[in-house]
């Protein structure tokens, strides 16, 4: 698969069919619609293309009201991939951007991709004002010769299938159910850091994820979840919180990797949400807080053992559920062998 970081920087060799939009999350409506322009553009002989941004529009539209990501533009790209297009730009959504006429900016995409098809959802609409809706669009179509697709939401089980619905569910802690929504766990990454150390001085050594405060953190709580390090899948269980019972108010994340004893200081780690275990809670004293964990572990191992979540390669083709998992650091880089879990 193409990718391009600029509109200008888009070179197709043959028509295509195009899809525009946010694409936050590629949950199970966004591959519905890209598996239907990838099998159209199959039958037809032309490429299947998909334009996103980064920026989130809403960033810049809205600037006031605070947004966290599902996906960074890099997961996003490795889903595109797998759903099989040929090319995905990913390009910066500024003011100017905003500002942009909708038969301008269309007439752009068409020099550009050399668009036959466009497709959309009902609600979808660009440029200035948000002037170019789906009526508006099949008009310009007729002039500049592309067709105009329209792809209804698709529901599961009785619930519209939504990038917003995803976020409220996860900000209450609801990951099975947003699992269900996005056709995948639902992951986060960041770089293992220094932390207190008293996970090892309970005998439970835990890694603490530094993640990027753009990016979405499930509620409050304990988690049944898989660590990935490197290419090596591991059961786990993370405590998303401030560690109360020690007075402590910045929240963190850290994860006890259930059978693994290697040092992590340096190393991406990528951390799916299986089921939450319990909410966040204040002990007397380490000794209760220890008791807890314990019960929390032996819990997770048997949630774990359980759930039918596996990795793609055990997935049969069809199948709409996969996991996206960060590379491991180079070869060579640094790593930071000599330090520990916190």
């Amino acid at each position: 698969m193409q990718i391009a970081d600029q509109l200008d920087c888009v070179e197709v060799q043959g028509e295509s069919l195009l899809t525009i939009g946010a694409f936050d999350g590629v949950h199970r409506g966004h591959q519905y619609l890209i598996r239907k322009l990838v099998r159209r553009a199959r039958q037809t002989g032309r490429l299947a293309a998909l334009l996103t941004f980064y920026p989130h529009p809403r960033t810049v539209l809205l600037p006031e009201r605070p947004f966290q990501y599902l996906t960074s533009p890099g997961e996003k790209a490795a889903l595109f991939e797998r759903l099989g297009l040929d090319l995905a730009a990913i390009i910066p959504f500024t003011e100017e951007l905003a500002r942009t006429p909708a038969r301008e900016f269309v007439g752009e995409l068409q020099r550009r991709f050399r668009m036959r098809e466009l497709w959309v959802g009902r609600d979808f609409a660009l440029g200035r004002d948000r002037e170019g809706d789906v009526n508006a669009l099949r008009a310009m179509g007729e002039e500049m010769g592309f067709e105009v697709h329209i792809v209804d939401p698709i529901q599961c089980e009785g619930e519209v299938v939504s990038s917003t619905r995803i976020r409220s569910l996860l900000l209450e802690g609801r990951v099975r159910e947003a699992a269900r929504l996005l056709g995948r766990l639902y992951a986060i990454s960041g770089t293992v850091v220094s932390g207190s150390r008293r996970g090892k001085g309970l005998g439970l050594p835990t890694a603490n994820v530094q993640v990027l405060p753009e990016r979405l953190v499930p509620a409050r709580g304990v988690y049944a979840t898989f660590a990935w390090v490197g290419d090596t899948r591991y059961k786990s269980v993370t405590n998303i919180g401030t560690c109360p019972t020690f007075g402590q108010h910045e929240q963190r994340v850290e994860v006890y990797l259930l059978d693994f004893q290697e040092d992590l200081y340096g190393y991406d780690l990528v951390v799916e949400f299986v089921a939450r275990l319990r909410d966040e809670r204040v002990f007397p004293d380490a000794t209760a807080l220890l008791h807890q964990v314990t019960q929390d572990v032996w819990m997770a191992r048997r949630v774990l053992e359980v759930e039918p979540w596996l990795p793609i390669r055990h997935l049969p083709p069809e199948e709409e559920l996969w996991n996206v998992h960060l590379p491991r650091p180079s070869e060579g880089e640094s790593h930071g062998r000599n330090g520990g879990q916190t």
